[in-house]
């Protein structure tokens, strides 16, 4: 039974972050992979208490223009698989899962890192082959860039339960200073490469206006996230109950054609 526990730990691990790439039916979130990290090993109260935890911990929390954040639902089905195994104390259990899983979790933002650096090549190396029309090549390749993502979580994941917490400790220590500075500088860039290729899709010039005063509360008041967020929701309903109460117009141009623009740059 518990080696069976063990598989089904590392198959969640490597299902979770494919499913958060695709479809988005389990996805990393805490509470919902501690569900099923709970019922797996027999203990969903124990599992909730804890999920709940690093749910809390994660809340803010988005790998927005593909930046690199700490894997808190990594951390959660670890912690579940060793808070349960090791304990039937409530708080206890908690104790241990965030002992546990919160180096795992931060683990997970250099190897999210790495795996982002890797499929990089996968793609070129898809590209390469579908300029020279070997598409089942190409299609060959492709797979293997699922394949880094789901060991990038079931890797440490198999690792831990076979060795324990000290082969995550070691991994820390064992790494070079120069090279965890290079992933945390990698991380850093990931965000703005990816928040400036969103922007290129954005109707950037016809709503410049609130994007400056996007940037100015955030930058020079330090206004906090989810002020934000709401002064962004009051501009559009704004916007749209403004909109909603114009009258329809439609442009024809010298031929009597409807023309139909968009919103997004030229």
């Amino acid at each position: 039974m518990e080696i069976l526990q063990a598989i089904l730990i590392i198959a969640l691990s490597f299902w979770m972050v494919l499913d958060q790439q695709g479809f988005v039916v389990v996805t990393w979130f805490p509470s919902i992979v501690g569900l099923i990290a709970g019922i797996i090993m027999g203990d969903i109260g124990t599992a909730m208490v804890i999920a709940g935890t690093f749910q809390l911990m994660s809340l803010g929390v988005a790998n927005i223009g593909g930046s690199s954040v700490p894997n808190y639902g990594l951390a959660t089905v670890i912690g579940v698989y060793v808070a349960i195994r090791t304990t039937h104390d409530l708080e206890h259990a908690k104790a241990v899962a965030l002992a546990v899983g919160v180096p795992v979790g931060m683990l997970g933002i250099q190897l999210d890192v790495i795996a982002k650096i890797l499929c990089t090549s996968v793609t070129h190396a898809a590209q390469k082959a579908m300029n020279a029309g070997k598409y089942a090549k190409m299609n060959r390749i492709l797979w293997i860039g699922p394949l880094i993502f789901g060991l990038s979580t079931a890797l440490p994941t198999a690792l831990f339960i076979i060795f324990g917490d000290k082969i995550v400790k070691l991994i820390l220590e064992v790494l070079p200073v120069w090279f965890i500075n290079g992933l945390t500088i990698a991380g850093g860039l990931l965000p703005i490469v990816g928040i400036a290729l969103l922007m290129q899709f954005m109707p950037v010039k016809k709503y410049l206006t609130f994007l400056i005063i996007g940037f100015v509360v955030s930058a020079y008041l330090n206004m906090p996230i989810l002020g934000i967020s709401l002064l962004g929701f009051a501009f559009a309903y704004h916007f749209f109950t403004t909109k909603m109460n114009e009258p329809t117009a439609t442009a024809t141009n010298g031929a009597g054609q409807v023309e139909q623009g968009d919103d997004f740059d030229e």
